[in-house]
């Protein structure tokens, strides 16, 4: 196309430039009609050539050139003789032949451009012209590809599964030998970013074969016919580099189970899919063909693709456990130096359910702000803060809020945190923040101590209890409920409706699925469900997710305001450095402060240390050491002759080296009893 487009365009340049040379004329006066008949009749004209056009060039007898324009006028030959004026009659000018040519050719060279550039755009941008049935499968030499085994990690089963393909691929006569078949096509499936994609690719790099990669996409097109075209085109290249691996991508895409379209039962997809069962499991030999697919939806495949002789080895590929999680980070650590305080395990503890793409956007995050810091190494402090703007997004420091707002937050976040401290069957609470992240004003997150496979109806029901504890928080401190409870209440009832409808957990409707799932999977992910009950069963499911929650957050109540003096000391240390750790929330719940006793300890011991020295004129400060010694004798002293003392939103005195240990004035005690009343 760019050819056609600089050949276009040097003829037009051309033209114009010939065009240019051809009508350049010499420099003449143009003088009026009545003018040069007054020359005429003072006989001054000595020539004249006449155009066939009535333009008149002439020159006068003392050689000055002019120009004029002559209207239809009979008397100007008889007026050009009686002057003796020698008159030149010239013929309307033809066109030379390369200009007739020119002129008949170039609309056609136009339309022929215009057709080059339609066809490739039809193509979708790649190929010559007339290759609509080539296969856009890209071919990877033996050896080209680098990737092994080594490379992956926290997959271990499926490459225990994929580790037979490599071997046959290495060396086929062992199997022949013993009449065995090694599986035509692999199936990878799982979620997004899981490494089906790099397992394929290992499998090429340990056999060292060439490996052709294409996107089940990229065999539809507008064009009846084009998609089976291509799959012939790309079984044939294949063959003819056997032994190889053929690698289809999101197969989904072209691999739907038939029937399922709107649009009538047979349209190009199924004509594609068809294409591909022949080529896949059919009467021609694809030996040392062996196939391999990834898509994150297996259950919409069409059951002649998954059955034995064509995709007979299907390969789960999971969101990796804790070791999984360990060794992946491992692999994504290369090359990236770390800091002496980072500690890879916890982080693989910190984030469950995060798959390889995830961690490896963990731990690239991390770089990203080391290096802005201008840092050497990443440390965890990077770490840390890499995982929670994975999970929740960047911090918003910058964010102005009002004090209410901030209180509000703190009284919500620490609602969330106390009641996943006191539920046994809760995660453990690792960290609390009212910093904004993300769209959220502020969170609690709770770190799990092990992986689950299965989930409890306690752990569901705390998990409730949890969610529902920060609109309970601002019930009971502000007497009033805001709209920061809303995702939360999106997950109560999203974990009471599954436990009653899906989980069978409900004892009045005992363990049976109510909304069985269709197969009509053209209607999308939230449409295809089937209302299996009537209008009774109906009613009792929502007194039931009623009755759950109401349970649950009479519950929460009783329990924050049974600790309603705790609730307020996090909320008041929230208040006041704004991010508190389960060691802090732990402190607090036992203790009232943020340090424990033996941070306590430690300061005591570390206090008398500072009026040892000498003051900055050199003499003793001999007026601290007594009071160190009191100290020691009466550790209670200190704290009653603090002279600073902060007043917290809730009325209570909160010393300026931490937060006292509860309310004690009878005001709050009295408060409080009326509350419970």
């Amino acid at each position: 196309m760019r050819n056609v487009s600089l050949y276009l365009l040097i003829i037009i340049v051309a033209v114009s430039i010939i065009d240019a040379f051809t009508s350049s004329k010499t420099d003449k006066s143009e003088i009026s009609y009545t003018n040069f008949m007054s020359q005429v009749q003072q006989k001054k004209v000595d020539a004249v050539q006449i155009t066939a056009d009535h333009a008149i060039v002439g020159q006068l007898k003392d050689g000055t050139s002019f120009t004029s324009y002559a209207p239809t006028d009979s008397s100007l030959l008889p007026a050009l003789r009686d002057a003796d004026v020698n008159i030149i009659a010239k013929p309307p000018e033809q066109p030379s032949w390369w200009m007739n040519m020119l002129t008949a050719v170039l609309p056609i060279l136009v339309l022929i451009a215009v057709w080059f550039f339609i066809m490739q755009q039809t193509q979708g941008g790649g190929g010559r012209v007339m290759n609509f049935g080539k296969s856009h499968a890209k071919m990877h030499g033996e050896g080209k590809i680098k990737v092994t085994f080594k490379d992956v990690a926290g997959e271990d089963e499926a490459k225990e599964e994929l580790a037979e393909i490599v071997e046959f691929l290495r060396n086929p006569s062992k199997y022949n030998a013993i009449g065995a078949k090694i599986p035509k096509g692999v199936l990878l499936f799982g979620p997004p970013g899981t490494g089906k994609t790099l397992l394929a690719r290992a499998v090429a790099g340990e056999a060292g074969v060439p490996f052709f990669s294409i996107s089940g996409s990229d065999f539809v097109e507008m064009f009846v016919g084009v998609g089976a075209s291509r799959v012939r085109d790309l079984f044939t290249q294949a063959k003819k580099n056997a032994p190889c691996i053929v690698f289809i991508d999101e197969i989904d895409a072209v691999g739907r189970q038939r029937g399922a379209g709107l649009g009538g039962g047979h349209d190009e997809r199924e004509q594609t899919l068809n294409q591909l069962l022949v080529e896949m499991d059919g009467f021609g030999s694809n030996e040392g063909i062996i196939t391999i697919a990834a898509t994150n939806r297996p259950d919409i495949l069409d059951p002649a693709l998954l059955r034995p002789g064509r995709f007979d080895r299907q390969i789960t590929v999971d969101r990796p456990d804790l070791r999984g999680r360990r060794a992946i980070l491992d692999v994504h650590a290369k090359g990236k130096p770390l800091g002496k305080d980072v500690d890879l395990d916890v982080i693989a503890k910190k984030t469950p359910g995060f798959t390889g793409a995830d961690l490896g956007n963990l731990l690239n995050e991390a770089a990203l702000l080391a290096a802005r810091a201008n840092k050497k190494v990443i440390n965890m402090a990077e770490l840390e803060e890499a995982s929670e703007k994975v999970c929740f997004g960047p911090e918003r420091r910058s964010h102005v809020i009002s004090d209410k707002e901030k209180r509000l937050t703190a009284v919500h976040e620490s609602g969330h945190a106390l009641i996943a401290y006191l539920l046994p069957d809760a995660d453990p609470v690792h960290k609390v923040t009212i910093i904004p992240r993300g769209r959220a004003g502020g969170y609690t997150m709770m770190l799990p101590e092990e992986d689950r496979s299965y989930e409890t109806k306690s752990y569901y029901l705390a998990q409730i209890r949890v969610a529902l504890g920060g609109r309970a928080a601002e019930e009971i401190v502000f007497n009033e409920i805001s709209s920061g409870a809303s995702g939360d209440l999106q997950s109560v009832t999203r974990i009471a409706r599954q436990m009653i409808t899906r989980l069978g957990m409900s004892p009045k409707l005992g363990p049976m699925v109510f909304g069985e799932q269709q197969d009509q999977v053209f209607l999308g992910k939230s449409l295809g469900h089937e209302r299996n009950y009537g209008e009774s069963v109906a009613e009792l499911i929502d007194k039931e997710m009623h009755d759950t929650v109401s349970e649950a957050y009479a519950d929460v109540l009783h329990m924050l305001r049974e600790h309603l003096d705790t609730l307020k000391h996090m909320a008041d240390a929230l208040m006041e450095v704004e991010t508190i750790n389960h060691q802090q929330v732990d402190n607090l719940v036992k203790y009232g402060t943020l340090e424990g006793p033996e941070d306590q300890k430690k300061e005591a011991e570390a206090a008398p240390a500072a009026p040892a020295e000498t003051t900055e004129a050199g003499t003793p400060d001999t007026t601290a050491v007594p009071e160190a010694k009191e100290e020691k004798a009466e550790p209670a002293a200190p704290k009653a002759e603090q002279t600073e003392i902060r007043i917290s939103p809730w009325g209570n005195p909160v010393p300026k080296g931490g937060l006292t240990t509860g309310l004690t004035d009878k005001d709050d005690e009295e408060k409080k009893a009326d509350e419970e009343k």
